[in-house]
């Protein structure tokens, strides 16, 4: 498909979300909120092509995803698949880990903000089909077509500060493939493709705000990236094998580095 220039979009943080606790009914609980915000009880206020994003503290909430806080670095380990990097600093450690999800994070992505004191969140079991589930019951609940996006936040290697990206996706193309078509000049790309569902996360991260109590936003006029529910997740945005040319901090490398060639060394001498 080809992308879309001149494209405008609006996104805002839905209010009215209340505080989650585990068992509750997400789908139920946005759409209320969704529905209040409108004052349209008729349509309930979203439109077909609508791209909701969701902070993913509510859905680890929603699933009992709570630990206590005394127990934090027992469950970063827990969640930990690898270590990329570990340093240690005048306030302990930092973890950066490759977790049970694939990804990336300082952590594994266990945290405590916007969590009751002395209670730290592992992040979802499987924010994809989590998304899927919303995705289908707000698709029902309105009948409309949009998609979803979960949202966490993360550091970015060689860049300061943090922002959002999306850790699970339903209904909505994650990518947008543009190898094969041409830029505004005429010039065939060949190796340009979007981020679309971190981009989202991005953007919406700017109208939802950290401390604000805002953990769902919309996006409208990007229906062109609304796709089938089962269409690939976040999951797929994960560069796995071959194609991780950073599986390892400098330090790590370079001493795994160091200990294959003292062990070749050894060999040889043998």
């Amino acid at each position: 498909m080809p992308h879309t220039r001149g494209v405008r979009m609006s996104a805002w943080a839905v209010p009215g979300i209340p505080e989650i606790v585990s068992g509750d009914d997400l789908v139920e609980v946005i759409a209320a909120a969704v529905i209040a915000d409108s004052g349209d009880t008729q349509s309930g206020g979203l439109e077909d092509g609508d791209i909701l994003t969701v902070t993913s503290k509510i859905v680890s909430k929603a699933e009992g995803r709570a630990v206590q806080a005394a127990d934090r670095e027992q469950a970063i380990t827990d969640e930990t698949v690898r270590v990329v990097a570990s340093r240690e600093h005048p306030n302990g450690v930092t973890r950066i880990v490759e977790n049970r999800l694939g990804l990336v994070m300082a952590a594994a992505g266990v945290d405590s903000s916007n969590t009751p004191d002395g209670i730290v969140l592992l992040l979802p079991l499987d924010p994809d089909e989590t998304a899927r589930h919303l995705c289908a019951g707000l698709r029902e609940r309105f009948g409309v077509n949009v998609g979803v996006v979960i949202t966490d936040t993360v550091g970015r290697p060689w860049r300061r500060g943090q922002a959002d990206i999306a850790i699970g996706a339903a209904g909505i193309r994650v990518l947008d493939d543009l190898r094969g078509t041409v830029d505004a000049s005429g010039r065939p790309l060949a190796v340009s493709v979007t981020a679309v569902a971190d981009e989202l996360a991005a953007a919406t991260d700017l109208v939802k705000g950290k401390a604000g109590g805002f953990p769902v936003a919309i996006v409208r006029g990007l229906a062109h990236y609304v796709a089938e529910l089962e269409a690939p997740g976040a999951r797929s945005l994960v560069r796995v094998g071959a194609d991780d040319m950073f599986r390892l901090g400098t330090k790590e490398a370079w001493l795994a580095g160091f200990d294959e060639a003292h062990d070749d060394t050894d060999l040889k001498e043998d």
